[in-house]
């Protein structure tokens, strides 16, 4: 094989040089590419966890800060089977209770009504789960199963005169993907605190999920 030669003093790549270096960049690629596409989905797995605590951290914060009701609600995601959340407010009064069908609610459009600040005011913050893997990686499950929000009183508690609330939400890898990252749990206390924790840790392991 005919190489490009050099000139004395000349810089630059021969002919066979590049074509090594052409293949050691192909192996590179060939090994490479599918490590770093496992690891960018089973970080994107391991972040769903996060995802849902900030929501209910979100929530409580918005009560708390507004003296005011709150709730977190999820709505299904139709790109990949996973749930967003949305939190709204709502200034209670004794003659117009903040119910699910009550238009007191703050929307991603429109302050609540009765926000001290007027149209001003807080507007409802939603997010998509599109960045969440989809059901062959990761399944989701709400605990109870039913449930699909929760409600916060002005003090940032849980309101448990809402019966159906959402208690806690799972995150497992899908049939084959046990190997790729670990199970993941919300816990969210009735103290409106959202605990992500392992369910598979034993007792005395500070990653323990505490009780419902």
């Amino acid at each position: 094989m005919q190489q490009l030669r050099k000139a004395p003093g000349q810089g630059g790549f021969t002919l066979l040089e590049m074509m090594v270096a052409l293949v050691i960049l192909g192996i590179v690629l060939a090994v490479g590419v599918p490590r770093m596409s496992a690891w960018v989905t089973a970080s994107q797995a391991k972040a769903a966890s996060q995802f849902y605590a900030e929501g209910f951290a979100l929530a409580r914060a918005q009560a708390l800060t507004h003296n005011s009701a709150s709730r977190l609600v999820l709505t299904d995601n139709a790109a990949n089977g996973k749930l967003n959340w949305q939190v709204d407010i709502c200034f209670p009064r004794p003659e117009t209770a903040c119910s699910n069908s009550s238009g007191a609610w703050s929307t991603t459009t429109a302050a609540a009504a009765r926000d001290s600040e007027g149209t001003a005011g807080f507007k409802s913050v939603l997010r998509s789960a599109d960045s969440i893997p989809g059901n062959g990686v990761l399944t989701l499950a709400v605990t109870p199963t039913a449930a699909r929000s929760v409600y916060f009183t002005p003090v940032g508690w849980v309101d448990t005169n809402v019966a159906t609330r959402v208690a806690r939400i799972d995150m497992t890898p899908a049939a084959g993907r046990a190997a790729d990252f670990p199970a993941a749990r919300v816990v969210l206390t009735l103290a409106g605190i959202a605990i992500k924790c392992d369910p598979a840790a034993a007792d005395g392991n500070p990653r323990r999920c505490p009780p419902l």
